[in-house]
């Protein structure tokens, strides 16, 4: 069943999917989603195993594309901090739900997940132990 309203040309995304289809792309957008504000050290820190030229490549993409923005402060030792932009913002509010059915998907058909970061860990025991005790 498809109506017209349900067909949508894809079209437009090309150009931006080239930006955000990289790896570490959307997994930056979300570490600084999460905090507000991040130095890049503490990036490199929550996105285990990212080299930090792969790192400083995608924060030079993403802020050209106009996802985040870098403030830097002339200070003694300089510091700079990476924050979301609104379109930015908006883009990780838009990707919540595809994590989530994500999350459902691999919980239900039992999938494992290669993350072992505590947060992932801590969403997959809850999730199993609803789903065990169903």
């Amino acid at each position: 069943m498809n109506n017209e309203g349900d067909s949508y040309c894809f079209c437009p995304l090309e150009d931006f999917m080239g930006s955000i289809n990289k790896k570490w792309a959307l997994l930056i957008i979300n570490a600084i989603g999460i905090y507000g504000r991040l130095r890049f050290n503490r990036l490199m820190d929550e996105l285990h195993g990212v080299s930090p030229r792969t790192l400083s490549d995608r924060l030079k993409q993403l802020q050209a594309e106009g996802l985040i923005e870098r403030e830097f402060f002339a200070e003694i030792p300089p510091r700079v901090e990476y924050s979301l932009t609104k379109e930015g913002v908006e883009l990780r509010e838009s990707i919540t739900p595809l994590l989530e059915w994500t999350i459902k998907r691999n919980v239900t058909s039992g999938r494992t997940v290669k993350c072992e970061c505590e947060k992932c860990k801590s969403i997959f025991k809850s999730q199993n132990s609803q789903r065990n005790s169903a």
